[in-house]
């Protein structure tokens, strides 16, 4: 750990209520530092979890905010123009250190054991169930994992007494604008959990093959005795073990290490049993749905157990594990009638959803409310997108929720998706606004209806302000959907 890390600093966050920035802010209030920082005016799932450690933030980037602050380091984040938002520069002329989030998170991790969970889907879940197992087993480790807020342990970021730090290991860029170095490859992983390898960020990979070889960069960055965990199901993952370190697979296939067998599914339930050296590690329940999460779960266990962690306690860690926020997180609940919201924003990611949905509600009408993420996503997913919802009874698909990195692309629209998705799926609406989709949902009989709305968008707002008016009855002016 470098010098300035083992100070107590004035830190300012540029862009602190992004959900992984505000984890890292967590911590850092937590390690004893003067936290700050800035961002847009707008609600974020991060607003609770800094509010509660007391950490305020200014509206907007401006470059007084540094002149006034006199802070000692300034972290930013790779949106909001990166290293050329004006904070940012305004620091770099009065000559206070810059880092990146990725670049912080990395310094603060060395020294540890550091527990890195990487994955193009399902890192979050698996980084705080790690978490929250070693919590449970009394180890206190430190952990920044981007989600608000992890059932039960609380707040997301955490700094603790113990060797370990959890934290995901992200395969985006570090600084769009201006650095390219995958955001993972600021750490060093003691244990590297790899959920699984997919074609995600058309703007930073041009195909799935770029995506490998940055995972295994990675994997080499490990040490010699490190310990690679990897699923035996997902090929790409699976695929890292080599001459230079060894991988201890765990799935459903015969040949993994550690192989899942028995898994069932019922109302609010998940269970499992994980066999191990020829030997039953006994069955294991989970309070989240999906095959993906069982995945995520037997991972953890086995992460976990390399940590030196019981059996016993595992199987109570994760049987208090009520998922994190916006991961299958529910809204509202009135007789039969169920709504969710979800982070899913990738077609592979909504695929699981909906089918651990289907597996929680067999009878149930589900319908899933969809808001693209990125034009550069929706454009190179088009079709996948559009075949990703066949566990769903009706589709209603948003427009499209631009990211702070990228501008409007011309011909890629959420119009566009849903005439996509309509070549595979007979029940499919356009609505264009939130107050579409909640219209549409107030015309529904909702007995006997699950509603997921998923996206990484803004729908995480507009969707509990509807859960709220459906649960209490409230109508809104009507517009059109199709």
């Amino acid at each position: 750990m470098t010098e300035w890390a083992h100070k107590r600093l004035k830190i300012y966050f540029t862009g602190i209520k992004g959900i992984a920035m505000a984890a890292l802010a967590v911590y850092c209030k937590e390690r004893g530092n003067r936290v700050s920082g800035s961002d847009r005016d707008e609600v974020f799932p991060s607003d609770q979890e800094l509010s509660d450690h007391g950490i305020l933030w200014r509206r907007g980037f401006d470059r007084k905010h540094i002149s006034e602050e006199h802070p000692d380091l300034v972290i930013y984040t790779g949106a909001h123009g990166g290293r050329s938002n004006p904070e940012v520069n305004e620091a770099i002329a009065e000559g206070i250190p810059v880092l990146s989030h990725a670049q912080a998170l990395g310094q603060y991790m060395s020294g540890a054991t550091q527990i890195s969970v990487a994955g193009s889907h399902g890192k979050t879940t698996t980084s705080a169930m790690i978490a929250t197992i070693l919590v449970g087993a009394g180890l206190d480790p430190s952990y920044a994992i981007g989600c608000g807020n992890i059932r039960p342990i609380g707040a997301a970021g955490h700094y603790g007494k113990g060797v370990c730090f959890v934290a995901e290991a992200d395969e985006y860029v570090t600084d769009p604008g201006h650095d390219r170095t995958p955001r993972f490859l600021w750490q060093r992983p003691d244990v590297l959990v790899v959920t699984n390898i997919d074609y995600d960020h058309p703007d930073a990979y041009g195909s799935v093959h770029d995506v490998i070889r940055a995972f295994r960069k990675l994997r080499d960055r490990m040490p010699k005795d490190g310990t690679l965990i990897v699923s035996a199901d997902d090929r790409w993952s699976a695929s890292l073990g080599g001459k230079t370190i060894s991988a201890v697979s765990v799935g459903k296939k015969p040949g993994a290490t550690y192989r899942i067998q028995e898994v069932r599914f019922s109302r609010g339930k998940t269970s499992f049993r994980l066999l191990g050296k020829g030997k039953a590690a006994g069955r294991y329940r989970i309070a989240v749905p999906g095959m993906h999460n069982v995945t995520n779960a037997a991972l953890a266990a086995v992460a976990t157990e390399r940590c030196g962690v019981g059996k016993r306690k595992i199987r109570e860690g994760l049987g208090r594990f009520g998922g994190t926020l916006r991961r299958f997180e529910l809204l509202a609940h009135r007789g039969s009638f169920w709504m969710y919201d979800d982070y899913a924003h990738h077609p592979r990611e909504i695929a699981a959803t909906l089918r651990g949905a289907r597996n929680w509600f067999p009878g149930q009408h589900i319908i899933a409310v969809f808001q693209p993420h990125t034009y550069s996503r929706t454009a190179a997913l088009l079709d996948g997108f559009a075949r990703s919802f066949k566990d769903a009874d009706e589709v209603i698909i948003t427009d499209i929720y631009a990211s702070a990195r990228e501008k409007k692309q011309r011909g890629v629209s959420g119009r566009q998706l849903y005439r996509q998705t309509a070549l595979y799926h007979h029940r499919v609406r356009y609505g264009e606004a939130p107050e579409d989709v909640e219209n549409y949902l107030f015309s529904t009989d909702l007995h006997h209806t699950v509603v997921i709305c998923m996206g990484a968008g803004d729908i995480y707002v507009w969707s509990r302000a509807i859960a709220s008016r459906l649960v209490y009855g409230q109508k809104r002016v009507k517009r059109g959907i199709l």
